[in-house]
Formats: structure tokens, sequence, C-alpha cells
């Protein structure tokens, strides 16, 4: 039946426009992800991979549970997520800020641009040293480092989110008499959030890596702290534990991302 047809009958007409929409299919990914475990289990059983290259995946597997018997799991993960999620709240928090600022007022763009420019290709893991003498080579300097690391490329984000959002959206707001504030809070930030949450994810991503150099200096526990021993004692099987932990902080963080687009961005759908 033609869509005229139908629309003449009252019948329902399928929708066209929707040939863009994401659509979820996880068990792909997690059928990606078992068949790379399985090869490398083969190949390092077989001796297709050497094992003084990858270690076996059951081998890997262990070592989370010696870990996590002998209580170290938890002695390296309490200070790294709190050192991430402080170092993280901190630099997004700010940088959203700033880049809503500059992305609403152009006497402040003028003057932060530049500034913004100037240090974003600075790469951080070169100021750890400076963020050292500054605060100490306790937390504070892991803080430091971790929030400027992230407060970066949220700052050049969120104003990049705002500047694309639609300006005839924004000319409609103020024909129909709402107030500068309501533009601001009904228009311009829903408009801009998904970009500022897309930000978010590279930002969060170069925290974690920000993270290990942090504490590979000056840390007696800590994912990176383990990742530094295990790689100077050549132990592969701890290493990869230790990487496999860090891609799991960063999994967690895509999630709750994805968590946050789903309820703040119902009205995309």
């Amino acid at each position: 039946m033609s869509d005229a047809a139908r629309r003449a009958t009252g019948a329902e007409v399928r929708f066209r426009g929707g040939g863009f929409a994401p659509v979820s299919r996880r068990w792909i990914g997690w059928a990606v992800f078992v068949a790379l475990i399985a090869l490398a289990e083969w190949g390092t059983r077989t001796g297709w991979i050497s094992a003084l290259t990858l270690p076996r995946p059951s081998d890997v597997l262990q070592t989370f549970v010696e870990l996590w018997q002998s209580g170290l799991l938890f002695k390296h993960l309490g200070p790294s997520v709190t050192r991430l999620i402080v170092g993280a709240a901190l630099g997004a928090s700010i940088g959203i800020s700033v880049g809503v600022l500059i992305g609403l007022f152009s006497h402040i763009r003028a003057g932060l641009v530049p500034l913004v420019a100037a240090i974003f290709p600075i790469p951080k893991i070169a100021l750890l040293p400076l963020f050292v003498i500054w605060f100490g080579i306790d937390e504070g300097s892991k803080y430091a480092l971790i929030a400027f690391g992230t407060f970066t490329p949220t700052v050049v984000a969120t104003y990049g989110a705002v500047d694309n959002v639609d300006r005839s959206l924004i000319r409609m707001g103020q024909s129909f008499g709402l107030s500068w504030w309501s533009i601001v809070r009904k228009i311009v930030l829903p408009g801009a959030m998904p970009g500022i949450l897309s930000g978010l994810r590279i930002s969060l991503a170069i925290a974690i890596i920000l993270l290990v150099a942090a504490e590979m200096l000056g840390a007696e526990f800590g994912i990176g702290a383990y990742i530094l021993e295990a790689g100077s004692l050549y132990d592969l099987e701890r290493l990869f534990a230790g990487v496999v932990i860090l891609s799991l902080f960063g999994v967690l963080m895509s999630a709750g991302i994805g968590m946050i687009e789903r309820r703040v961005l119902r009205w995309r759908s």
C-alpha cells in the first residue's frame, strides 16, 4: 500500500526521516570484545603470540583475583578514584562556566580566547614539575594537573557549542519577547548541551591519562604507581591488569555521560 493510500485510510505512515538515527546494538560490541579476548588467549597458548609480547588473558584475570584477595586492588583504586573525581570535577565545572561566559559575552571572549588558545596546546604532563613546585608532591599537585588538563578542552568545546546554537531559534525567542536569561536557559544551554557533553568525553579521557602521569611521581598507591612498578619489573600480567582498570575507568565514564545524554537530551528524540 502506498503512503497516499495509507493516509487516505488513516493507517500509520512509515516515518522516513530516521535513517540517521543511531540504533543501539550493544551485543555487537560485546561480541567483538569477547572475540578479541578469545583470539589473544588462543594465540598465547599456541605460541602464535609470544609471552614476552602479550600475557594470557586468563593470567591477567588471575592477577585480578589475587589483587582482590590481597586487598591491594582497593588500596590502589581508592586514591585513583578520589583524584580522578576531584580533579575532573574541578576542571570540568570551571571549564563549562568559563566556556559559557566566553560564548555569551563578547568582552570576556576577547579577553580569554587568546589566553585559552595559548595554553591549550601545551602538553599538560610537561607542567607536572611546575605543579609539584607550586602545590607540593602530595595530593594538591595531582588534583591541579588533572583539573588543568580537563579545563582547557572543556572550555574550547563549551564555547564552540554555544557558538553553534541555531541563531534563528534565538531570534524567534526574542520575537516572542523572552528575556535574555530565558533565552539562555531555554534555548542556548539546551542547544549547546550536545557539544558540551561531547567535549566532556574527551576531557575525561585526558583526565585519566593525566591521572596515570601524576601517580607515577611521588605516589605510593594508585593505578599509575601500580603500572609503574609492574613495568619496572617487566611483570606483564600486573601491567595489563592496570591497563584494564584504566580502560574500565574510561568505559564507566563514557556510560555515565551516555546516561546524562539520554536524560538531558530527550528532546532530540
